[in-house]
């Protein structure tokens, strides 16, 4: 039986809770150029365009609630006799809001803020503009505490002991298309970890899982859990 068990999560988990992901054919995301609003040098042309956009961010995942793939990863940390740990891209807290307590956010979170100057860190506000000063420096170098491209993710010491500890390895949601987190699955490979792909669709890494179920997050994360916890 897994004893420890890495659980990595992308867009796709959050959006049944109404939160779009990079290829949604509405939403934030197909309003603006991903190298506009999420990244270094976007920031640096436009501080003003990015502000917006992660305000707009914010708002929406702070009225957004957890859906039952949420609720299913909270139960299963709750109840397997071992160790479960979510690594999450997601920047919304909803692994949280739904009991989760061992997630790791490698590219940050919407609620929170850094100072560009000084790297201070603080809850956001739901919005913030260029003007926002940051109460350890006083300086107007306020961004959101998010990982852009381009920018290493945190937590990424952690993330690789923790996938060398496990049994087994779950992608849940993930395009396959960020990295590192798409050679996570690799990673835990090679340790010896048992590879289960949840998705909605066939992503661009499903040929390295041993094992791959397909469908809506809401339904095939439910379903795993509970084959998981029958068979403990």
């Amino acid at each position: 039986m897994a004893r420890k068990i890495v659980i990595l999560t992308g867009a796709g988990i959050s959006a049944e809770s109404g939160l779009g992901t990079f290829r949604d054919a509405q939403g934030l995301w197909s309003q603006h150029r991903i190298e506009d609003v999420a990244t270094p040098e976007g920031f640096a042309r436009d501080p003003d365009l990015v502000h917006r956009f992660y305000s707009a961010r914010r708002i929406q995942a702070a009225a957004a609630q957890p859906n039952a793939a949420h609720h299913a990863l909270a139960r299963l940390e709750a109840e397997w006799p071992g160790e479960v740990v979510i690594v999450t891209q997601n920047v919304d807290a909803l692994h949280e809001a739904a009991g989760a307590r061992q997630v790791l956010h490698m590219h940050g979170t919407l609620a929170g803020a850094l100072c560009a100057a000084c790297g201070h860190r603080w809850p956001a506000t739901p919005e913030m503009t260029p003007t926002t000063p940051c109460p350890a420096c006083n300086r107007a170098a306020a961004r959101p505490d998010v990982v852009w491209f381009g920018e290493i993710p945190y937590f990424m010491e952690e993330i690789l002991t923790h996938l060398g500890e496990a049994d087994l390895f779950a992608a849940i949601g993930t395009s396959g298309q960020v990295y590192p987190a798409a050679a996570f699955v690799q990673e835990a490979a090679a340790q010896g970890a048992q590879t289960v792909e949840l998705n909605l669709e066939r992503s661009e890494i499903s040929r390295a899982f041993e094992s791959r179920r397909f469908g809506p997050a809401t339904e095939v994360v439910p379903a795993w859990v509970e084959d998981l916890l029958a068979g403990r």
